[in-house]
Parts: structure tokens; sequence; C-alpha cells
């Protein structure tokens, strides 16, 4: 049987947009909580937003050195299903957002070249024991500001036990997710600039040609 890899586009803020992802068979949408973004919504742009998302497809909810009082908020007003924590957030800072916020986790872990496998085992050992409510890993690359920098990461310093469990991001698209997935294998992938015809504004037609270069890449597993 075939491996499912789960994709998640990033970054939507238009009713269009997000449709256009659940069309062509998104996973799961992400929504950008923090204001200096070019992506960024607030609560309420997210409860409308969320009207457009069928069952079964998760609202991910981006969040970089928010505390626990500002992400709780957030899930009271949208319907989040799980949290990711992009800023520089330890372990008991996600944990404790987390837990008031009565959802799961991804830490996105931004990888540098002097990582090493060992580093990225013990980032997971370390927000596992931090919290029950913790997911998984989400690895992107290393850039100024907090994610959506378009740029890849060195793949091979992901470790072959800890891949089949993390979320692959930074600077994929659909020219480069076929070999994404055929060198990493990673749980699934996330994608926000590679969607993008500008900074922060998504296209229909690169969502739809991503999603079928992920599905494509699969059948070919």
């Amino acid at each position: 049987m075939n491996k499912r890899t789960r994709i998640k586009i990033c970054g939507l803020r238009t009713t269009e947009h997000v449709q256009a992802a659940v069309d062509a068979g998104a996973d799961a949408i992400g929504m950008v909580f923090y204001a200096k973004s070019p992506r960024a919504v607030d609560a309420p742009e997210a409860a409308s937003l969320a009207r457009a998302v069928p069952p079964y497809v998760s609202l991910v909810g981006l969040f970089v050195n928010a505390g626990p009082e500002e992400v709780a908020g957030v899930v009271r007003q949208a319907p989040l299903s799980q949290l990711q924590f992009h800023g520089d957030e330890s372990p008991q800072q996600c944990a404790d957002a987390a837990a008031a916020a009565g959802r799961q986790f991804t830490r996105a872990i931004r990888v540098t070249p002097d990582m090493r496998a060992a580093d990225l085992l013990k980032y997971e050992a370390d927000y596992r024991a931090a919290s029950p409510l913790f997911a998984g890993l989400l690895l992107d690359a290393f850039v100024d500001g907090y994610g959506g920098g378009g740029k890849v990461f060195d793949w091979s310093l992901i470790p072959e036990e800890l891949a089949p469990r993390v979320v692959l991001s930074g600077g994929l698209n659909a020219q480069n997710a076929a070999d994404a997935i055929r060198r990493v294998r990673p749980y699934a992938v996330d994608v926000s600039s590679g969607v993008e015809v500008a900074k922060g504004v998504k296209d229909a037609a690169r969502i739809h040609a991503f999603i079928q270069a992920v599905r494509m890449a699969d059948l070919q597993d």
C-alpha cells in the first residue's frame, strides 16, 4: 500500500484560497496569528474563513511567541483543531499555551547547517516530555523572521528514524515536492510561499499543482 503524505497549505487569508485548497485535497489549512507577517489574520477573520472548511480538514493556528492567554483567546473565537508554535518558545511555554487552549501542538524547528541528527531527536524528546499535547516537529529552514522564507534546508540532516513523524517545510513547491518526499519520506508537508505569486498572496493554480505533485509522488512510492 502506498503511503499517503498529508498536506498543509499555510498562510491562507481569503475564502477563495481556502476553498481552492479544500477542493484540491488539502488535509490541513494553516492560519497565521502573527501581526508582523504578511499572511496574518485575526481571530474574527479566521472564524469567517473556517466556515469554508468542511469536516475532517484540520484548521491549524500558527503563533509566534504568544502567551497562553493570547492563544486561548484565539481558540475561543476560531475553531482551531491544532496549534503550531513558530517562535522562540521553550518546551514549557509551548506546554502552557497548549494546555490553556486545550489543543495539540506541533513545534517548528528552524534547522541550521550545524545541527546534527541527535539535536533534532533531542528536540522531539524534550517537547514530548514537556506535554502530552505535543504532536510532533515541523522542520523548516533557518531564515530571518519566522517562517514563509521560501528556503530549503539540507534534508540529509533529518535522522531516518525521525522522518516518518515530521512535517517537512521550507522552500517546498510543485517542482521539488516529489524529490522531498522520495528523499525524506515525511509524515506531512507544509507549504506557504511555494504556492504564492507574491509575498502573502496565494494562487489557486499553484496550490492545485503542489497537491497534485505530492499525490503523484505518493503513487510512485
